[in-house]
């Protein structure tokens, strides 16, 4: 029973590991996935690194061709274009039941998470981090489990957008705190129309922000 509990917390362990390792660019899509060099470079048997590469296939996130083995899924442009459009209408909906069900704890834990972030403009691999902590948050007040659900299987999904997160654009990273302050204040004051424009307009932003870069490369 205990190797089989610590079979499975392995298993965990290199899934996790290796979605941080993709979603923070250390493996970005089209890396070549191989299991020895995984294993290596984490410490651990082959085993529960195959059993990650097949958890991660199975979400989209690695695919397994012939005769290249697996590598990390990559997202054409009409694919990162859907998935900004259904970004835009998940984030408007929590943010607007966000300003239904937030507590003023909850609020003030969001304003004060805008307030952390705005010495940090120019540490884009931070503000990656506390920008996906910001909208988990925001999720968690909408008090939506179903919402919740498809708003986790998005955030996989996101994982695979092309180059380096958007905020590595100080003008970008300052627009963001911005455009975050008005979807807070709009939850701060329960508005929900207002909240909701103002995390659509953040998305849209957002997938402009995008183009520009994917224009670039």
């Amino acid at each position: 029973m205990r190797n089989l509990e610590a079979e499975r917390s392995s298993a965990t362990g290199a899934y996790e590991r290796l979605l941080r390792a993709i979603e923070e660019g250390e493996i970005p899509p089209g890396s070549r996935l191989r299991e020895a060099e995984l294993a290596e470079r984490f410490a651990m048997s082959r085993t529960p690194v195959r059993e990650a590469l097949g958890r991660l296939e199975t979400q989209g996130l690695v695919v397994h061709e012939p005769h290249r083995g697996a590598s990390v899924a990559q997202l054409d442009y009409g694919q990162v274009s859907e998935l900004y459009d259904l970004r835009e209408v998940l984030e408007g909906t929590a943010a607007r039941l966000a300003a239904i069900y937030a507590s003023e704890v909850e609020v003030e834990v969001l304003e004060e998470m805008v307030a952390r972030d705005r010495p940090h403009v120019g540490d884009a691999i931070l503000l990656a981090r506390t920008n996906r902590q910001f909208h988990r948050q925001i999720h968690a007040c909408a008090r939506n489990r179903f919402l919740q659900g498809m708003l986790e299987t998005m955030r996989l999904s996101l994982v695979l957008l092309p180059g380096t997160t958007t905020l590595a654009a100080p003008e970008r990273a300052r627009e963001a705190l911005d455009e975050h302050q008005r979807i807070v204040a709009g939850i701060r004051a329960h508005d929900g129309d207002a909240a909701e424009a103002a995390a659509r307009g953040h998305i849209r932003a957002a997938f402009k922000a995008r183009i520009m870069m994917l224009q670039e490369v």
